[in-house]
């Protein structure tokens, strides 16, 4: 046999190797369970509600109320200081800075999403998302208006308030309200939503995930945390008690039992979102868990009374980070608010 057809031969049976090879990993490439993804959903575009109708005047008039400083009593805070919506509506705080400088006592969620909760606020005090935006305004520890009174007193001082409400709701006598400017801010809100690559997937685009993010997914399920981070919002849909399998080392707060005054819910939380998490720590009700491998991790010890290696929490992480979604720029653009008038009451530190 001569070289050059030995060459050949050689080149040949080279390239069948490489193509069983190829072949081979692609066998191998991970698989996902399509019958685990039906306990999961892709985001809608908005959350509606038969309550609270949706309108371009009212998601207007919302945005404005949404990143207005004068609906608080010193001036210099709006939904938006505790909820940035360019930080993926988060403040990044262990827990926020409130009037003359007072701490809360609660980490604040991110309100991307939110609408879609069952409940709002960690206990679960508000129903939704308008319901929870009056309780910061009136709150002395957070924005600290005296009363609805100065709230509409405010509003009203202002002539193109008064416009974008009568555009808002041009069926109403009286439509500068309390409970008009929550519906607005709340309306706003129901549409800042974020699908992510995992959204994709779900809706049927395999390549919309890597072979390592399918591992991760994998590996959350086999871990257990589907049982309270599953449906579109990977959470938000239950309370769950924290410490479910090992008790948690900090009980100081009681959780929802504040509210229902029953010992049964003490500490119980509404399961937060696991929408965006890689961009919404410090974890937990408290903010005290810096980092989301740490979260995991003791999500791991504490609700499913298993101790995740490290290999287990970096897939999961990995997992998780295909949850992020992008911003819509556009749509929560700070607009242009109206100018004080001599009726504008004056920021005030008492």
């Amino acid at each position: 046999m001569n070289s050059k057809l030995l060459q050949l031969l050689v080149a040949t049976a080279s390239l069948i190797a490489a193509g069983l090879y190829l072949a081979g990993c692609k066998s191998q490439a991970v698989q996902v369970n399509p019958g685990q993804l039906e306990m999961f959903k892709p985001l809608t575009a908005a959350v509606a509600s038969e309550k609270n109708p949706i309108t371009e005047a009212k998601v207007n008039l919302g945005r404005m109320l949404y990143y207005e400083t004068r609906l608080s009593r010193s001036q210099d805070i709006s939904c938006n200081t505790c909820h940035d919506l360019a930080k993926y509506g988060v403040d990044g705080e262990r827990v926020s800075d409130g009037f003359k400088g007072q701490k809360g006592t609660r980490n604040a969620p991110t309100v991307y999403n939110a609408a879609g909760h069952f409940v709002q606020f960690w206990d679960g005090r508000a129903a939704d998302v308008e319901e929870q935006a009056k309780g910061p305004i009136l709150n002395p520890v957070e924005m600290a208006m005296a009363s609805e009174k100065e709230i509409v007193a405010t509003l009203k001082s202002m002539p193109e308030y008064v416009d974008a409400f009568q555009k808002a709701y041009p069926d109403e006598k009286e439509p500068v309200t309390f409970e008009n400017a929550a519906r607005a801010i709340g309306a706003f809100e129901r549409k800042l939503i974020t699908p992510s690559r995992w959204d994709k997937f779900l809706d049927g685009d395999q390549a919309a995930l890597t072979d390592a993010e399918k591992a991760g997914f994998n590996k959350y399920m086999a871990a257990g945390c589907q049982a309270c981070h599953a449906g579109a919002y990977m959470g938000g849909e239950v309370y769950q008690r924290l410490g479910a399998m090992v008790p948690y080392p900090d009980t100081t707060d009681p959780g929802r039992a504040a509210i229902t005054k029953q010992d049964a819910d003490r500490m119980f939380f509404k399961v937060p979102s696991l929408r965006n998490i890689e961009k919404t720590g410090p974890y937990f009700h408290n903010g005290r868990v810096g980092t989301l491998e740490d979260a995991v991790k003791d999500m791991g010890q504490y609700q499913l009374g298993k101790q995740l290696s490290p290999n287990e929490v970096s897939s999961i992480v990995v997992f998780l980070r295909t949850l992020t979604g992008e911003i819509p720029a556009e749509y929560v653009k700070p607009p242009q608010l109206p100018k004080s008038t001599a009726k504008t009451p004056k920021p005030s530190r008492t």
